[in-house]
């Protein structure tokens, strides 16, 4: 059976999974990153795992891989095969597609970024199949999106297209990371409710599951801050309504595990605040912790399927 090699690397650990066409996962693995030795050895530890994945699937369906797939957190420069920036893993300009290619003996390689691949897995296979423009965005410890159009994620210019967590909705809000004040990610990610809470009246160590579980309780402090961040999130997302007017928007990430005590405050403050905009459909994700994994599989097989056209 003809199949790729899917890497979906985090800062703690990869998951990886042999891939057929239609998107089965015919195989899965994971294993750990093994940041705290080094960025050269978390190079290592892909190179490894994808060979081993490459030994699996030719023992087990009579022939390797014939393409590869590796999904990536930071900057990447997708076209030139580099991962430019990972500040987790330590890396800087990395030239990872070409390395994986000369491990696997030299078959097609494609490099994305982690959002962007389980964007690109969500709006295909998962809870958008079938439309042809959606918002993709991911409430984890950080807010990041990937927008969807016509079965593809657009990249941008620049690399950079989707990064909807670093919208300012409030000018004078708390300091985030990357130099601004006020982002949606600095109120609204689950690293802000977490922080939030723990201020709040939660206690050190309280994080943003921990706040949910309090709302679902009746705690008013707790009600407070989820409302805080639900309006932030709704102020960015109708700005990317309004710029990219997707016909759904499929929420995914820690915070989206929280159901409908997120979604359903989450859709009446959109609505609040449409005037002229509409209203795309509002779906939680719908592959879980899968979805890199699958998004780096479909990038190899798009891969491929460019090279035939060509």
């Amino acid at each position: 059976m003809r199949h790729v090699i899917a890497l979906d690397v985090g800062g703690t650990g990869m998951k990886a999974a042999l891939v057929a066409a239609d998107g089965t996962l015919l195989h899965q693995d994971r294993r750990a990153t093994g940041r705290e030795r080094g960025p050269d050895a978390v190079v290592a530890a892909i190179l490894d795992f994808a060979a081993d994945l490459r030994d699996h699937g030719a023992a087990v369906y009579g022939e390797p891989a014939v393409a590869a797939g590796v999904a990536v957190p930071g900057i990447i420069d997708e076209a030139g095969g580099v991962a430019v920036y990972a500040a987790n893993l330590g890396w800087t300009d990395v030239p990872l597609r070409a390395l994986l290619s000369a491990r696997l003996g030299g078959v097609p390689v494609a490099l994305g970024h982690d959002v962007r691949s389980g964007g690109l897995a969500e709006g295909r296979i998962g809870a958008g199949r079938g439309t042809d423009r959606f918002l993709f965005v991911a409430l984890g410890t950080g807010i990041a999106g990937a927008i969807g159009i016509d079965g593809r994620i657009e990249a941008g210019a620049h690399g950079y297209a989707g990064e909807i967590g670093h919208v300012v909705v409030r000018p004078e809000g708390p300091e985030c990371g990357c130099g601004q004040r006020g982002c949606m990610e600095a109120l609204a990610s689950a690293g802000a409710v977490s922080r939030a809470w723990a201020a709040a009246g939660g206690g050190p160590g309280a994080d943003a599951a921990d706040c949910a579980r309090a709302v679902e309780a009746g705690d008013p402090r707790a009600a407070e801050v989820w409302r805080d961040a639900v309006d932030a999130l709704a102020a960015g997302l109708v700005t990317g309504f309004t710029l990219l007017d997707p016909r759904v928007l499929i929420v995914g990430g820690g915070l989206a595990e929280a159901g409908d005590t997120l979604f359903g405050p989450l859709r009446a403050a959109v609505e609040s605040r449409i005037t002229f905009q509409k209203l795309p459909r509002i779906a939680p994700a719908a592959l879980g912790d899968t979805a890199g994994c699958l998004g780096a599989g479909l990038l190899a097989w798009d891969l491929l399927s460019v090279e035939v056209t060509a």
